[in-house]
């Protein structure tokens, strides 16, 4: 649209563009969610100062027509009901203040592209209720070559979510997902690529998830003396591959890296015998604290051991209540 502003006229020229806004909102040719010129552009089109065309927008949204994003733009606001009806008193849309908004956006974006009210509220109930069915069955998934990991998620996951979780290896995820009429697979990014190719062609749920981010680990590592032994211990082979490459990238040669698998007896004796500092998951803890103790007799100083509480981040756990429905 194009925009018109008669010099000549006793109508101040931020009123005539005011109301042509307003008119084209009006009239859906800036429909919901379209974005405004900014002003930079409306000054070349009118030959209005960018202050005043600043002061129109600001107009625009006084009276609740469009809305800034910061970074972004100025966009027309979704209209509607938006003006305190009964539904908006209730405690969770003071919980969430603006759902309304984006369930607003999204219904104006399915009326837009011919849906009748019937139908979107069909394919709402419809996605909600699919994914509750999914809900109802979690798979953790990991290659075989480190179902360590997928030990690792697991473990960690009915702990946080209280409810049952299965591990399947990816290698058998299809032949799991052929007997399941529902589910939700989750997995480390590090293996999502894989887990949806399985999954999508059967309607399955993939949800990735996040990894903690070892802060405290890596600043332990930082302030290792030179020279000195690390050893690190874990239930999953891929985990210590990645940490033994991240602690080189810190360290470079100056430190010495032992590393074992849990179940490897022999080289945990070595280990706590050599390393001034042990890192470790929960999983391994007791078998590093054991080997220790057996080792009492034959240590100068016992090896400080430090063990990471968790594989998956904390909002990565809230994150997956909150898409299985249970917060």
């Amino acid at each position: 649209m194009k925009f018109h502003i008669q010099s000549d006229s006793d109508i101040p020229a931020s009123n005539q563009l005011f109301n042509q806004i307003r008119f084209a909102i009006a009239s859906r040719q800036f429909p919901p969610g379209h974005r405004l010129p900014s002003t930079r552009q409306l000054a070349m089109q009118t030959g209005l100062h960018r202050n005043t065309i600043s002061k129109v927008y600001r107009q625009l949204e006084d009276i609740g027509l469009v809305e800034a994003q910061a970074g972004s733009g100025i966009y027309v606001r979704a209209q509607g009901h938006e003006g305190g009806g009964t539904h908006l008193s209730s405690p969770i849309w003071a919980q969430y203040p603006e759902a309304h908004d984006v369930i607003k956006r999204s219904l104006d974006e399915l009326l837009n592209k011919g849906c009748s009210l019937n139908e979107a509220r069909e394919l709402f109930l419809g996605e909600i209720d699919w994914r509750l069915r999914c809900s109802a069955r979690v798979l953790v998934t990991a290659p075989l070559q480190d179902i360590g990991v997928g030990e690792l998620m697991s473990q960690e996951l009915e702990q946080a979510l209280k409810i049952p979780v299965q591990l399947v290896p990816m290698e058998e995820l299809s032949e799991v997902l052929d007997k399941a009429h529902s589910g939700t697979v989750v997995t480390s990014r590090y293996f999502i690529g894989e887990a949806e190719s399985v999954a999508a062609p059967k309607a399955v749920r993939v949800i990735p998830i996040d990894i903690y981010d070892y802060a405290k680990e890596t600043e332990l590592v930082k302030d290792l003396a030179k020279d000195s032994c690390l050893g690190l211990v874990s239930i999953s082979s891929g985990l210590l591959r990645a940490a033994e490459v991240i602690v080189h990238s810190l360290r470079g040669d100056e430190l010495l890296v032992i590393t074992t698998e849990l179940g490897n007896t022999y080289k945990l004796n070595a280990m706590v015998r050599s390393a001034r500092t042990i890192i470790c998951d929960r999983a391994s803890l007791d078998a590093v604290k054991t080997a220790i103790q057996a080792a009492r007799e034959d240590l100068i100083r016992p090896p400080q051991v430090t063990c990471f509480e968790n594989y998956i981040s904390s909002k990565s756990i809230e994150l997956l209540k909150r898409e299985l429905g249970l917060d």
